[in-house]
């Protein structure tokens, strides 16, 4: 009986906890390019580090409505950081394969939005949006700003959304090393672009990490060993 009780529990507090989530993607839907499947498993992987301290950066925040329904259902205690260069991606290299550079000379495409070039001040609106106040935007390319953020409390959650290999390479080299024990990282673009991939797969293996790549619904991510 108690088993069943516990189940009956688990199942209506998983059900309220989608339907928040629900209203969290509706509320944000005209900022961000996720669709909603993967941005409530988005949601739903944060919560399981909700408890590990540190700053919660994303790199690649376009108008900012992932890291605003992140910060709106772990709340307003801790600092959060979006880095992006608000111009758009940076020339796609060989790195990065011929579908990439395909990608990115077919400007007429839909899927092209203008090189996703977003504006500073649709990101800062969707963080208000979520109620957030203790936040940092930092306009640049990565390998302009990454190498100057640094946090006593460490990084709790990293979001990387950078698309190619060298900008994904900068992430992990300048904020992987500050990614607290146990702490999330999310890379968004791993089953999208092979440069995310190679960059990825590159950093572990020099690095000699026993860190596992994980797989959430579609989303793959590491946990910080």
């Amino acid at each position: 009986m108690k088993t069943i009780l516990h189940s009956i529990l688990f199942y209506q507090l998983h059900t309220v906890r989608r339907i928040r989530y629900f209203f969290i993607f509706l509320s944000l839907r005209h900022f961000t390019m996720i669709p909603r499947r993967l941005y409530i498993a988005n949601l739903e992987l944060c919560r399981h580090y909700k408890k590990i301290e540190g700053d919660v950066i994303e790199c690649g925040t376009w108008r900012g409505g992932m890291i605003s329904g992140i910060a709106r259902m772990l709340g307003n205690d801790r600092t959060y950081h979006l880095f992006d260069s608000f111009e758009g991606l940076p020339k796609a290299t060989e790195l990065d394969g011929a579908f990439a550079t395909s990608w990115q000379q077919e400007k007429t495409s839909s899927d092209y939005r203008d090189n996703l070039r977003a504006n500073e001040k649709e990101a800062e609106q969707a963080l208000i949006k979520s109620g957030v106040s203790t936040y940092v935007v930092h306009k640049g390319w990565f390998r302009d700003t990454l190498p100057f953020y640094k946090s006593d409390k460490g990084i709790a959650i990293l979001r990387m959304d950078g698309d190619w290999y060298d900008s994904t390479m900068d992430c992990l080299k300048y904020l992987y090393p500050q990614v607290n024990v146990g702490g999330l990282i999310i890379i968004d673009d791993y089953f999208m672009w092979e440069g995310c991939s190679k960059a990825v797969h590159d950093f572990l293996s020099v690095q000699k990490s026993s860190s596992r790549l994980n797989f959430h619904k579609g989303i793959c991510y590491l946990q910080k060993q």
